[in-house]
């Protein structure tokens, strides 16, 4: 499939090269980043209020030194939906100072089973 040469066109090709099926709903991430810590808290409790199907979490991140507002959507990844999402965003974090710094999706890696506790009993309440 061809993609827009774009940052989101390249991230899509990335991911079917990849073998990430992008007809089936995915939980994606969208970077929101915030200098002042106030603004990001405030944009956290904002999303928090709206009819947001999906999660948020506010993080430092300590490369930059700026503050990650982290909004995690299960969409299917088709280009037109993620652009309208990531400039949608764009708009929110402005309204509170910050700006959209793209988006991901979190994968199984090989390996990624390889330090689970073998010795771990599962109970009725895990959910793993």
């Amino acid at each position: 499939m061809q993609y827009p040469d774009d940052d989101n066109g390249k991230m899509l090709a990335a991911m079917a090269d990849a073998g990430i099926d992008l007809s089936k709903a995915l939980d994606i991430d969208f970077f929101l980043v915030f200098d002042d810590q106030r603004d990001a808290e405030s944009a956290l409790e904002d999303i928090q209020t709206k009819d947001l199907e999906g999660e948020a979490e506010l993080l430092l991140n300590d490369e930059s030194g700026k503050w990650e507002l982290i909004v995690c959507l299960n969409m299917v990844p088709e280009y037109d939906a993620l652009v309208s999402q990531e400039s949608s965003l764009n708009d929110f974090a402005g309204e509170f100072g910050g700006m959209s710094d793209g988006w991901g999706v979190m994968q199984h890696q090989e390996g990624d089973d390889e330090f689970m506790d073998d010795d771990h009993e599962h109970g009725p309440d895990c959910n793993h």
